[in-house]
């Protein structure tokens, strides 16, 4: 064999493609204690239900899942009122949203996000070598004008968060609306959801009505916010000629069988859904009022975090913060790569771990 053969190259424009970095999950050498909190997980774990469905599972794990997660599928329209025809179920909301700009996206097509929305949505823009449009927020929320204003002839897709993350804020479902009855009907509108169960406004919807009667507009979702990050389950609602595409590009067994049995039981289990929904009520609203007390500014959230701004002095920034909180065991999220070089994503946490947090900031501030 010749020694001269060039090495395998990745197709153009791969390498431009920033990798996601997710939120760090370890404290300093020495610190015994660690309080996660960077990953909005929930602070009171997966549905016991959840755990016991997934032991069960542990002995038969020779055997293949479902390919098409259908008792998932079911259980899932059979809470959400939805016809398990028109749901798919996933590795992940992420696996969705890149099946999506896989299957829609190609070179020279533009699709629409904003600012400082999940960056995932840019990194599979990219893999399927079409163009990501960054769009302006205002007050750091989506902008329905502005999103119009971006959309071109070129334009495939519209990624909304709904809720955002990092910031989160929410756009109400009569601007949505709006959105989509100016959208042209060949641009698909994403609908990500991922923070919808945590929502209480009177405004909010996540977009099932919307995608259930519309020919371009799918809502997705996840079963990583409410206790089962760690499965990785995610699920698509949509039109059947959309479903039908992404199914002929879908592993044909992306959902794994621990995964489809704890998410059945997890979704079932109610009220430890309303219980994680409860606290998190309690302690976003008190994290906001003490956060604000201490003079830091803090994005109105609707989901299970805040975006905590720091005070430009080096002394108090949030890199400084953050290793004043890291030194102590509490680890919060960096949000340079979303735009806020000076802020820190905190995810609610226990109460221990929310007080503590507050503690730690008050004496860091006075330093």
């Amino acid at each position: 064999m010749k020694q001269d053969q060039p090495r395998p190259t990745p197709r153009a424009g791969i390498m431009d493609i920033e990798a996601y970095v997710p939120g760090k999950s370890t404290a300093p050498a020495g610190v015994t204690k660690v309080y996660k909190l960077s990953s909005n997980e929930n602070p009171l774990g997966p549905s016991p239900k959840a755990i016991e469905a997934a032991r069960e599972v542990a002995a038969k794990l020779d055997v293949y899942p479902d390919g098409s997660a259908r008792r998932l599928r079911e259980a899932i329209a059979e809470v959400h009122g939805l016809n398990p025809a028109n749901i798919i179920c996933s590795n992940g909301s992420d696996e969705i949203l890149g099946l999506l700009a896989q299957t829609y996206l190609a070179p020279g097509d533009e699709a629409v996000f904003t600012e400082h929305a999940f960056m995932v949505y840019k990194i599979y823009i990219q893999a399927a070598g079409a163009k990501p449009v960054a769009v302006k927020e205002t007050d750091e929320r989506a902008d329905i004008d502005t999103i119009l204003a971006a959309v071109t002839p070129a334009t495939r897709i519209v990624f909304l968060a709904n809720p955002n993350n990092p910031t989160g804020t929410y756009v109400p479902f009569q601007e949505v609306r709006r959105l989509h009855a100016a959208l042209p009907k060949n641009v698909l509108l994403v609908l990500d959801a991922a923070y919808a169960e945590y929502v209480r406004r009177n405004d909010y919807e996540a977009g099932i009505e919307l995608a259930g009667s519309s020919e371009n507009v799918v809502m997705t979702r996840t079963f990583s916010k409410l206790g089962l990050g760690g499965a990785r389950i995610g699920w698509m609602y949509g039109p059947a000629h959309i479903v039908d595409a992404i199914n002929r590009v879908r592993g044909p067994f992306n959902v794994n069988a621990t995964a489809i049995e704890a998410g059945i039981a997890a979704i079932r289990d109610r009220a430890h859904i309303e219980r994680s929904v409860t606290h998190n009520e309690k302690w976003l609203a008190w994290l906001s009022a003490e956060l604000t007390g201490l003079g830091l500014r803090v994005t109105p959230s609707v989901g299970n975090f805040v975006l905590i701004h720091f005070p430009d002095s080096k002394k108090h920034s949030a890199a400084a913060a953050d290793d004043y909180l890291s030194a102590r065991g509490y680890i919060l999220r960096r949000v340079t790569g979303y735009g806020f070089p000076n802020a820190l994503r905190m995810s609610v946490g226990t109460e221990e771990a929310n007080r503590g947090v507050i503690d730690a900031l008050k004496t860091f501030l006075k330093s």
